[in-house]
């Protein structure tokens, strides 16, 4: 609705994508995350193709992609079980991915804020098989639209108890909804985000009903800027994402805060309020000194390079 915030639908050619990751590694980045709409003209080979050439022009990289919603289309479209289609994509490059696209794992709540999305139990279904097969992926939860607390408790339950069952969850990041350029916020049918208690609440919980199955709450400062995510890092959370470069999707749906915290930032944002920063992988793993040292001296970003969008429609 606003062209200022997001612009016209437009793709992301394969040069731009390997261009960006390879700016990312040289800049210290560890993890590249793949992931938009369901494109009318992206088929699963579309998802396989990125992967593979991300894998070959940086063998280094992790490569987090592809939401729930994504890799269900990709088998659909080539006609495959969705566990073939993920084992494809695992031969292919890919190492984890985003448990996004969950919303809100209730489906009273999912028919009004996202029908066209899966349901709970083909999210549930993508995300297990994910863990089945030997992938991790995060676990999210969107909130402060038209859910209450009960569906805040039916989630958690939901994420708490396939946790028991595959151990696949990474860590669980709460995700308060921007609401000032999302199409239910522009129509008027949803609340305006979450309050500030409730952001707070929400991770504090999470991590009462969470542990000890998932240990990691991270807090989103592209969502809350630095002052939110330093008050929810001292009420349940323990991590505070990454450093980012070129994020968009929060953007777009109206928050004011930058695409990018540099590590310096980020660090003594962490320090501010009597904590030790520790950069991390993907898995939580350590990163070497020298990869933690290209990030506190990154060179400036690489404006961004769009391809021009086609004549057809884009949900």
């Amino acid at each position: 609705m606003s062209e200022n915030l997001r612009g016209r639908p437009y793709d992301l050619d394969v040069g731009e994508v390997i261009r960006r990751t390879e700016e990312a590694w040289e800049r210290g980045g560890t993890e590249v995350c793949l992931q938009g709409g369901i494109h009318p003209r992206y088929t699963g080979e579309t998802y396989l193709g990125l992967a593979r050439a991300v894998r070959a022009a940086v063998p280094g990289m992790h490569i987090h992609a592809f939401s729930p919603l994504e890799v269900f289309q990709g088998a659909a479209t080539l006609g495959v079980p969705l566990e073939d289609y993920l084992r494809q994509l695992k031969d292919a490059g890919l190492d984890t991915l985003p448990g996004t696209a969950a919303e809100i794992l209730d489906d009273e709540v999912r028919q009004i804020i996202c029908p066209d999305k899966l349901d709970t139990d083909r999210w549930i279904e993508v995300i297990e098989t994910a863990h089945r097969i030997g992938f991790r992926t995060t676990a999210t939860i969107m909130f402060g639209h038209v859910e209450t607390s009960r569906h805040w408790a039916r989630h958690l339950i939901r994420i708490r108890d396939l946790q028991a069952r595959t151990g696949g969850f990474t860590e669980f990041v709460p995700l308060p909804f921007v609401h000032m350029e999302a199409p239910m916020g522009v129509r008027g049918e949803s609340r305006h985000g979450p309050t500030f208690r409730e952001v707070r609440l929400m991770h504090a919980v999470a991590r009462l009903a969470l542990h000890p199955l998932i240990t990691n709450i991270q807090t989103s400062w592209v969502k809350l800027g630095p002052v939110g995510a330093a008050a929810c890092l001292n009420g349940g959370a323990n991590d505070l994402g990454g450093t980012l470069m070129n994020e968009s999707i929060s953007r777009a749906a109206g928050t004011t805060h930058g695409q990018e915290m540099p590590p310096s930032a980020m660090e003594a944002l962490i320090r501010s309020i009597g904590r030790n920063p520790r950069q991390r992988s993907t898995l939580y793993g350590r990163i070497s000194q020298e990869t933690h040292l290209r990030g506190l001296n990154a060179a400036e970003l690489t404006p961004m390079v769009l391809t021009p969008p086609r004549k057809q429609r884009v949900h």
